[in-house]
């Protein structure tokens, strides 16, 4: 598996509640993976990143491993610090709890969707997703060009949302403009799938069973839409 470090998965719960650091270790599908000189990846997030609804392999970060492995890329199954009802001080607290390598070839950030839903001051996730992003950098090895971030979903184009569609895109578009900024200025790829999470409304296939997360397919289209760029990254 990951030659003496356990896959850190955190276990997801609900979507607003429950900031307590749970880890366990997945044995599922390994043999999708080599692990003779593999490459790293980290993904750092919420519900969005540890697949609220989905299966451990169906999230964006195993299948997008799945796909570099696929492009002769090989990587070990991926780290995943992320837990359902994550905010950004909630992320800050679990990584500084977390025994992590020093170093990964890829690292990913996507957070904030309950600093929104929870109402928590826009300066204070300003605040702390920069904390956060400086993080990941020095997980990649002090590199930038090494992580990426991905966009809040919008979660007003489920059926969990949709009654306060025009409120929630609202705000997201605010913390998705914070967010993109501090990319910009940490010299950070940053990628918009929100457009993507909107087609969720007419297209119930791309929300999972609990009619808020994004479905095993929705997942793909991330991966698809950014594919050629992260290739680029760790080749």
């Amino acid at each position: 598996m990951f030659h003496l470090k356990p896959i850190i998965v955190i276990v997801a719960i609900q979507l607003s509640i429950g900031c307590n650091l749970n880890i366990a270790q997945s044995n599922e599908n390994i043999n999708l993976f080599k692990t003779e000189a593999a490459l790293k990846y980290l993904a750092l997030g919420d519900s969005y990143t540890i697949g609220e609804g989905v299966e451990l392999t169906e999230t964006y970060p195993y299948q997008l491993a799945e796909k570099l492995r696929l492009d002769s890329l090989t990587f070990i199954p991926p780290t995943i610090v992320a837990k359902t009802g994550w905010r950004t001080d909630d992320l800050i607290q679990a990584i500084d709890s977390s025994n992590l390598d020093e170093s990964y070839n890829l690292v990913s950030l996507l957070i904030g969707v309950n600093n929104q839903y929870q109402g928590k001051s826009v300066r204070q996730y300003k605040i702390e997703f920069k904390t956060l992003l400086k993080i990941a950098i020095q997980y990649a090895g002090d590199n930038p060009e090494n992580v990426f971030v991905l966009s809040i979903p919008d979660y007003g184009y489920t059926p969990f949302g949709k009654k306060e569609q025009e409120k929630i895109s609202k705000e997201l578009i605010e913390y998705n403009a914070i967010n993109k900024q501090i990319c910009n200025e940490l010299n950070v790829s940053w990628f918009n799938i929100t457009d993507i999470s909107k087609k969720g409304i007419n297209e119930p296939q791309l929300v999972a069973k609990d009619g808020l997360h994004p479905s095993q397919e929705q997942y793909l289209i991330w991966i698809e839409s950014i594919y050629k760029d992260i290739k680029l990254k760790v080749e």
